[in-house]
């Protein structure tokens, strides 16, 4: 087989998150009857139930209307929008941001992932990633022809930390990995990682000389007042050596306007700006603009959306921990749930795509975030409330018919 072709069968997408309509079921003979209801696609958030953030239209509009200016700013976007959010985000994150050499604007946080990545890894490179974490952390990597070095994240052993093995990620520096990738909270089982494996992950990358790039889209929502720590404040790692994603598609809804920011190591930013300017030169001039309601929400409004997908997250925590053989942390932020299921008569895979076809209801089977994870699968529940939970019930007694049965 050829490179190239090897390498985009690593990227199959089939049973990535949108892109279960085109997976063929045709050939599946469902044996049980349909369970009605109304259908539900958890594995993404519904932008209709928790809609933009008030004014982001608006934004979008004054940007259009800017005309040229907006639409062709610098590669690595508008200096007076980057301005504003390195004020933004220094607040938040509790450390110092130059607009000028530490920020930069990507088409989505996925544009923001692949621009870091394609800026640290070579042929070769050994790269840790977290199992499990983002489905294209280690599609990435492969991709940029770098071993993947899995760290395993055992999120059932604890309440109290992320479950991170640091024993593994210490092996995995002395082995000669150079680059950490993880997502905080952690996608897909929503762990946030305490102040202790955030203390260690800095203290371990500083140690061995390794760059750390990490995700946290979801550090907004968190539930319950926890603690949550950003590894760009730590002391304890060169600032140099750190790149964060972070942007506001997720939590506040803008998912259609593919925004992404990332900010940290100006030699890092660098890099990610020529690569983009080969890619997709920058992210959509107009769309910049809404990044303008960004931390600038309603008062209240934040606050008010956290209380609901708590009280979602709380109403599906139930019902998947009553039901048996099911096993499930509750989310600490972010919109996902991670349950594991009891053993089947067919395959994760299978067993999507007759969820699908048999109860309406869309998954994310787990093996996306690992191979290992063959009896899990993810939902992003960030949806209408009462659709949610009975598209949980509706699951529940799908897992039922195919415990002892199987799909020919």
């Amino acid at each position: 087989m050829d490179l190239i072709k090897e390498k985009f069968l690593k990227l199959g997408a089939e049973y990535a998150p949108g892109q279960e309509g085109r997976q063929k079921t045709n050939e599946i003979d469902v044996p049980f009857e349909k369970i009605p209801g109304r259908p539900v696609d958890f594995s993404h958030g519904d932008v209709d139930a928790f809609q933009p953030i008030p004014g982001s239209l608006d934004a979008f509009v004054e940007g259009v209307h800017l005309g040229g200016k907006q639409a062709y700013t610098e590669y690595r976007g508008g200096m007076d929008i980057r301005e504003k959010l390195a004020e933004k985000l220094a607040d938040f994150t509790n450390t110092s941001i130059d607009p000028d050499q530490h920020v930069i604007l990507t088409p989505g946080t996925q544009g923001a992932l692949f621009l870091a990545m394609g800026s640290t890894v070579a042929r070769g490179d050994k790269v840790a990633i977290v199992e499990p974490d983002y489905f294209a952390n280690r599609k990435l990597v492969e991709f940029f022809d770098g071993e993947v070095v899995p760290v395993q994240l055992d999120y059932y052993k604890t309440d109290t930390s992320a479950g991170l093995e640091l024993t593994q990620l210490e092996d995995a520096f002395q082995s000669g990995v150079k680059l950490f990738l993880f997502s905080n909270p952690n996608n897909p089982t929503g762990v946030i990682y305490s102040w202790d494996e955030i203390q260690e992950i800095a203290g371990l990358a500083e140690q061995y000389g390794a760059t750390v790039i990490v995700d946290q889209l979801y550090s907004r929502q968190i539930f319950e007042g926890r603690t949550y720590t950003h590894l760009c404040a730590e002391n304890r790692i060169d600032r140099e050596n750190v790149i964060t994603i972070m942007g506001p598609s997720k939590t506040e809804s803008l998912s259609g306007y593919r925004l992404g920011v990332a900010f940290g190591s100006a030699k890092m930013i660098n890099r990610m700006e020529k690569l983009q300017a080969i890619v997709s030169l920058r992210a959509g001039g107009y769309n910049q603009a809404v990044l303008k309601t960004w931390f600038s929400e309603p008062a209240g409004w934040m606050e008010e959306r956290i209380k609901a997908h708590q009280a979602i997250r709380d109403d599906l925590v139930a019902k998947i921990r009553a039901a048996e053989g099911f096993q499930v942390r509750a989310t600490e932020a972010g919109s996902y749930l991670f349950p594991r299921i009891p053993e089947l008569g067919i395959s994760i895979n299978e067993f999507v795509k007759a969820l699908r076809l048999q109860a309406g209801v869309t998954v994310t089977p787990g093996t996306e975030f690992g191979p290992q994870f063959g009896d899990s699968f993810r939902i992003n529940f960030s949806q209408d409330h009462q659709a949610a939970v009975e598209a949980m019930e509706r699951v529940i007694q799908v897992v039922e018919a195919y415990r002892n049965a199987s799909i020919k």
